[in-house]
C-alpha cells in the first residue's frame, strides 16, 4: 500500500479492473432479485455539469448499495439526443446536428467514465439512433390505427424566429424560450395522443405511487385537473347556441357576459365581413397560449353585438370577444360572474359591465363585490329558487333542475389536453405517414420503417429544412400508389423520453420493441431526477408505459416505483454593473473574498484588478450566470472519489446544495485520513481472530460504535435516502476509532473490524479509494461484490445505560439507551416509549431537556 493516497492513480487502476472484469454489466440470469436503478438520461450539451454529478452520484450510491445487499443489479446511461438546441449549434459551427450530436455524446461519456458510474455500457444508446426511434415509429403507426393518434387544427404558441411550435411551458412572459421573440397564436394542423383518454387511471394510480414523492403527486394532480361541473346551452336567435362547462353552477344567475375566444367559430365568421374585429383577432394572435399568461396579461375585448339568452332568467346576456378566452380550453366560450371571478371582474370592471352579486359570505358579513370578486364558496342571494341554499347544496340542485329541463348536463372536464407530439423542427424523429390527396394521412407501412432522418443536413433557421428537401418528402402513397407528401413534421421529443426506459431492458432487439426482459427488470425500482420534470416527461412516461401494456408489451401498470428528485446546485454569484445597466458575471474562481472574524464575507474583489465586485447571493449554476465549477477541473484536482463524497455530503438530496471550495477540501481531507488510518493499521501487528468475549471495555464500546453506525446507515442508504448523514456517521466512527488506546485488550481485531465496516459502507459513495483500502486489509476481489456489512445485535447489546424519562419532571419512564449514544437517539428512544406518548398527547413540546447518562425532561404546555 502506497504512503501517500494519489487520486489519479488510484481511480485509473480500479477503473481499468471494472472495465477488464466486466463487473457492472446486468445479465437476466444473475443470482438475486432483480433492481433496476435509472438516473435521467442527460442531453448531450458536451460538458457536464456539477448538477449532472450530483444526480448521477445519488443514482450510483443506491444502485451499488443494492448490489452490496445481493441484489441484481441494472444500471444504464444513455442519450436524450434530438432536440431544438443541437440545430442552433448546428447552425453556430457549421455542421450537422448529427456531428454535433455524437462529438458531444464520446466527451460526455468520458467524463461519466471518469466518475466511476456503476453502468452497463452494452446498453447504451441515443435516441437519435435509427434503432431506437424505428420503435416508436412503429408504435406510433399502432396507435393511428387504434384511433389513439388524430390530426386535427389547433392554436398554438409560434415562434417566428425558431420558426418552430412552442409548449406552453417554452413561453416566459410571451417570449420564445430561447430566441426571445414575441410568441404569435397560429392556427396550424398538428398530430395528437389521446391522453385524456388515460386521464382517471393516470389520476387515480397517483394513490398507489407511495414510494414517490407527495410534491409531484400534487403537481400531477392539478395538472390533470379533474373538476366535476355542468355543461349547458346559452341560445342565440337565429344562431347555434354557446356552449359552456361551469363547475360553479351556483353562480349561474350571476352571469352578466359571455366572452368568447377570437378563434370560436362565430367569432371567426363575424370577422370576416367586420375589418375592426378582424383586426382585434389578428392581435389577439400575438402571445402565448398558456393559461399562466393568460391571468396574467392585460384584458382586452369587443362587443359581438347580439345576445345570448340565459337558460334560467331568459335574460338576454351580451356577447363579448376577448383575449382571454381559449378554444383549446373547454369550449372556448365563457358564461362570466364577475362578482365572483377575478379574472371577470378585472374584464368587466374596465369595460363597465353589470357585477351582480349572487353568493354572499357564510358567516352573513358585507362583502363588496364592486371593488373584489368574492370567490370563495357562501350562501346564495338574488338568485330566484335556489336563495338561501349554500353553495354545495345549490350546485347539486341548479345541475339537478338544469337537467330536468334539458336545458344542461352534468359532465367531468379535465385540465389536462391531449398531448401535441408535432414541432416543425428537423433534428428530431420523423413521423412515419404519407399524405395522400386521395387517401388523406396514410401510415408508413411497417415493413418501410424506419422513415430515417436525413443526417448530412446542416439547418439554416428558415424553419425545418425536410420541408425543402424533395428527396425526403417526395414519396407515393401505399395505398393507391399515387405520388404523395411525407410528414415533414417531426416528434416532440418528449416523445423519446417517454419510453427510453424500457428498451434499456433490451436495447439490443433488433426484430422487436421489447421482448420478455423487459417485465424482467420493470417496473424501475429508483428513478432519480430533477423536481422540474414533475409534470411533463413523468406524466407523458405514465402514460407511455400504459400505451405499452396495453400493447401486450409490458405487464406492469406504471413505469417508476420509487422516485428521488434530487435539489439542485446553487454557488455564489459577482457581477460589475454596466453602463448600460445590464450585468457582467464574475466565475467564483475569479473573485478574492474578505471575511470578517465570524467568518461573514465583508467584501470581494476581482483576482485580476484587485477592484471590487458586487455580491449577487446564492443561485443555481448557470452558464447565464457564470457561477459554474467545471466537474473536469474537480476531478483533475482532486479526484472523481471526492467529488462524490462532497455531493453526497454536503446536503439532504432533495435539498440545494450550496457549492463550497472548503467543503470539497475537507471531502479529500477525510479519504486521506481515512487512507492514513488503514496504511497504519495494516503496518502493525496482524489481527487476531476476533472474540467478543474478552474485549476490554473501550474496545467493547467501539464494537458498539460500529454496529450501531452499521444500522443506521443502512437505514439511512436503504430507506430514508439521507446520504449526508450515511457519511457523517462513518466520519464519526472513524473519530471514535482514533480514540480507542492501542493496548486495549482485543484492539487490534476490532480496529480490523472497523476499517472494514468503514470501507464497505462508503463503498458506494467512494468506490475507487475503498477497493485499494479493501485489498490493503487483506480481501480479494471487488468491494463492490461483498456483501454489505451485518449488524450483530449482541455487540449492540454490550454496553448499555438507563436514563430515567420525566415529563414536566415527573418520572414517567425509564428506558435503556446505548451508552454514549448521541442526543437525538436518547430523545428519539425516550418519545417511543408508550407511557412517555400517553403523557405527551395533547401537549406542546416547549423544550427538551437531556442530562447524558442521567436523565431525559420533556418540558410541556397544553396545545
Amino acid at each position: 500500500m502506497q504512503e501517500h493516497y494519489s487520486p489519479e492513480q488510484v481511480e485509473t487502476e480500479v477503473q481499468r479492473r471494472w472495465d477488464e472484469t466486466g463487473c457492472f454489466r446486468a445479465r437476466e440470469d444473475a443470482a438475486g432479485e432483480p433492481f433496476y436503478c435509472l438516473s435521467m438520461f442527460p442531453y448531450p450539451s458536451g460538458k457536464l455539469h456539477m448538477g449532472h454529478v450530483r444526480n448521477y452520484t445519488i443514482g450510483d450510491v443506491i444502485a451499488r448499495f443494492q448490489r452490496m445487499q445481493g441484489r441484481s443489479v441494472l444500471q444504464p446511461m444513455g442519450w436524450d439526443a434530438f432536440g431544438l438546441p443541437a440545430e442552433n449549434a448546428a447552425m453556430q459551427n457549421n455542421v450537422p446536428p448529427a456531428t454535433w450530436t455524437r462529438q458531444n455524446i464520446e466527451q460526455m461519456r468520458t467524463q461519466l467514465q471518469r466518475l466511476g458510474f456503476a453502468y452497463d455500457w452494452s446498453r447504451e444508446f441515443a435516441t437519435c439512433d435509427a434503432d431506437y426511434y424505428r420503435w416508436e415509429q412503429w408504435l406510433f403507426v399502432r396507435l393511428l390505427k387504434k384511433g389513439l393518434v388524430y390530426r386535427k387544427k389547433a392554436t398554438v404558441n409560434w415562434d417566428p424566429v425558431d420558426q418552430t411550435v412552442l409548449a406552453n411551458e417554452q413561453v416566459i412572459e410571451g417570449r420564445g424560450w430561447r430566441s426571445g421573440a414575441p410568441v404569435e397564436r397560429r392556427e396550424m394542423p398538428q398530430w395528437f395522443l389521446r391522453i385524456t383518454d388515460y386521464a382517471d387511471e393516470l389520476l387515480e394510480a397517483l394513490d398507489d405511487l407511495d414510494g414517490w414523492p407527495d410534491q409531484v403527486r400534487t403537481m400531477q394532480r392539478n395538472w390533470i385537473g379533474r373538476s366535476e361541473g355542468v355543461e349547458l346551452e346559452f341560445a342565440v336567435e337565429g344562431g347555434e347556441p354557446l356552449n359552456v362547462f361551469t363547475t360553479r353552477p351556483d353562480t349561474l344567475f350571476g352571469v352578466s357576459y359571455m366572452a368568447l375566444a377570437p378563434e370560436h367559430p362565430t367569432v371567426q365568421a363575424l370577422a370576416q365581413n367586420d375589418p375592426e374585429l378582424a383586426g382585434f383577432v389578428d392581435e389577439c394572435g400575438q402571445g402565448g397560449v398558456a393559461e399562466a399568461d393568460l391571468a396574467t396579461m392585460e384584458k382586452k375585448g369587443r362587443p359581438l353585438g347580439f345576445t345570448a339568452r340565459h337558460p334560467l332568467t331568459g335574460e338576454d346576456i351580451p356577447v363579448w370577444v376577448a383575449n382571454f378566452v381559449l378554444m383549446e380550453y373547454g369550449t372556448g366560450a365563457v358564461m362570466a360572474v364577475p362578482a365572483h371571478d377575478e379574472r371577470d371582474h378585472e374584464f368587466a370592471t374596465k369595460y363597465g359591465l353589470p357585477i351582480r352579486q349572487v353568493i354572499a359570505p357564510a358567516d352573513g358579513a358585507e362583502y363588496d363585490v364592486q371593488a373584489a370578486a368574492f370567490t370563495e364558496p357562501g350562501v346564495l342571494v338574488n338568485s330566484g329558487d335556489f336563495t338561501g341554499q349554500d353553495s354545495e347544496a345549490a350546485k347539486a340542485a341548479i345541475a339537478d333542475h338544469l337537467e330536468q329541463a334539458g336545458l344542461g348536463r352534468r359532465r367531468r372536464n379535465y385540465r389536462l389536453r391531449d398531448w401535441g407530439i408535432s414541432r416543425q423542427r428537423y433534428w428530431g424523429c420523423p413521423i412515419p405517414v404519407i399524405h395522400c390527396d386521395d387517401c388523406g394521412a396514410v401510415p408508413v407501412p411497417e415493413a418501410d420503417l424506419p422513415v430515417r432522418l436525413p443526417e448530412d443536413v446542416i439547418p439554416d433557421g428558415a424553419g425545418s429544412p425536410l420541408a425543402r428537401m424533395p428527396e425526403f418528402f417526395e414519396a407515393t402513397c401505399p395505398e393507391c400508389g399515387k405520388p404523395a407528401r411525407r410528414e415533414t413534421d417531426t416528434f416532440d421529443t418528449f416523445f423519446e423520453s417517454s419510453w427510453y426506459f424500457a428498451r434499456y431492458a433490451c436495447a439490443d432487439n433488433d426484430t422487436a420493441m421489447l421482448d420478455e426482459r423487459a417485465d424482467h427488470w420493470l417496473p424501475v425500482d429508483q428513478y432519480v431526477g430533477g423536481i422540474e420534470h414533475a409534470v411533463l416527461h413523468l406524466l407523458y412516461a405514465r402514460f407511455f408505459h400504459k400505451l405499452l401494456r396495453d400493447e401486450g408489451l409490458v405487464a406492469s401498470d406504471e413505469p417508476f416505483t420509487r422516485l428521488l428528485t434530487q435539489g439542485m446546485v446553487v454557488a455564489p454569484t459577482f457581477y460589475r454593473e454596466r453602463g448600460d445597466g445590464g450585468k457582467d458575471w464574475i466565475n467564483p474562481a475569479d473573485v478574492e473574498l474578505e471575511r470578517a472574524e465570524d467568518g461573514s464575507v465583508k467584501a470581494a474583489r476581482h483576482r485580476e484588478d484587485g477592484q471590487p465586485v458586487a455580491i449577487g447571493g446564492m443561485e443555481k449554476m448557470s452558464k447565464s450566470k457564470n457561477n459554474g465549477v467545471d466537474p473536469q477541473a474537480l476531478i483533475e484536482r482532486f479526484g472523481a472519489d471526492t467529488a462524490r463524497l462532497f455531493t453526497m455530503f454536503a446536503a439532504p438530496p432533495d435539498l440545494s446544495l450550496e457549492w463550497s471550495d472548503s467543503g470539497v477540501e475537507g471531502a479529500q481531507r477525510f479519504i486521506r485520513r481515512l487512507w492514513r488510518a488503514v496504511r497504519e493499521h495494516v503496518g502493525g501487528p496482524a489481527a487476531s481472530p476476533l472474540d467478543p468475549e474478552n474485549l476490554s471495555e473501550p474496545a467493547a464500546e467501539l464494537r458498539r460504535k460500529l454496529h450501531d453506525t452499521i444500522a443506521k446507515v443502512t437505514d439511512d442508504i436503504g430507506r430514508r435516502q439521507t446520504f449526508n448523514t450515511a457519511v457523517a456517521a462513518n466520519m464519526e466512527l472513524l473519530n471514535e476509532l482514533g480514540r480507542l488506546p492501542e493496548d486495549a485488550e482485543g484492539a487490534i481485531a476490532v480496529r480490523q473490524e472497523v476499517l472494514e465496516g468503514i470501507v464497505r459502507m462508503l463503498a458506494p459513495i467512494i468506490p475507487h479509494v475503498t477497493q485499494v483500502l479493501w485489498e490493503a486489509l487483506g480481501h480479494d476481489g471487488l468491494v463492490a461484490d461483498t456483501r454489505w456489512p451485518q449488524v450483530d445485535e449482541a455487540a449492540r447489546q454490550a454496553a448499555r445505560e438507563t436514563l430515567a424519562v420525566q415529563v414536566n419532571g415527573k418520572r414517567r419512564a425509564e428506558i435503556a439507551v446505548p451508552a454514549g449514544a448521541d442526543r437525538e437517539s436518547v430523545e428519539r428512544i425516550a418519545r417511543e416509549d408508550e407511557n412517555v406518548q400517553r403523557h405527551l398527547e395533547g401537549q406542546g413540546i416547549v423544550k427538551v431537556i437531556v442530562v447524558p447518562g442521567r436523565l431525559v425532561n420533556f418540558v410541556v404546555k397544553p396545545q
